[in-house]
């Protein structure tokens, strides 16, 4: 299980003084426990993907948002964290795959305007899962319904 694999790389991480990993995992432990708490029940790997996929998008906003406020040293932190959180993230799929599941999912639910883009993107969701990030999901969508 997923839970396993972090602690036992939390514990190497700490082993070999990788304080950025182990600043990372504690972090991202600390949120699956209170996701566990919430649920009030053990979590599914999909639904740790699913925490590992939220923190990963705070890291990439927070580096962006330092970023802006000439805080390149902060922004670089952010960077490291989310690249240790995409190692746990599955394989996501080529951008010419999605535009076909975006396709499909249009054609599906019929949609004809920008209107419908929630159910294009639930759709979308169900097929990919998580091999595709939410931005670039609802941006091929829009993309896609506003050139229709």
């Amino acid at each position: 299980m997923l839970l396993d694999q972090f602690h036992q790389d939390l514990k190497n991480a700490q082993l070999e003084k990788q304080e950025i990993k182990v600043s990372t995992l504690r972090l991202l432990l600390s949120e699956l426990k209170y996701a566990q708490i919430q649920k009030n029940a053990d979590l599914t790997d999909q639904e740790i993907i699913s925490v590992v996929q939220k923190e990963l998008k705070k890291r990439k906003e927070a580096a962006v948002g330092f970023r802006s406020g000439n805080r390149e040293d902060s922004a670089l932190k952010e960077e490291e964290e989310a690249k240790v959180l995409e190692n746990y993230l599955p394989a996501q799929i080529s951008d010419e795959e999605l535009t076909k599941l975006v396709i499909e999912a249009i054609n599906e639910v019929g949609a004809n305007s920008i209107a419908d883009m929630g159910k294009v993107i639930a759709r979308v969701r169900e097929k990919a899962s998580s091999s595709a990030d939410g931005s670039r999901i609802s941006q091929i969508v829009k993309d896609k319904l506003l050139n229709k």
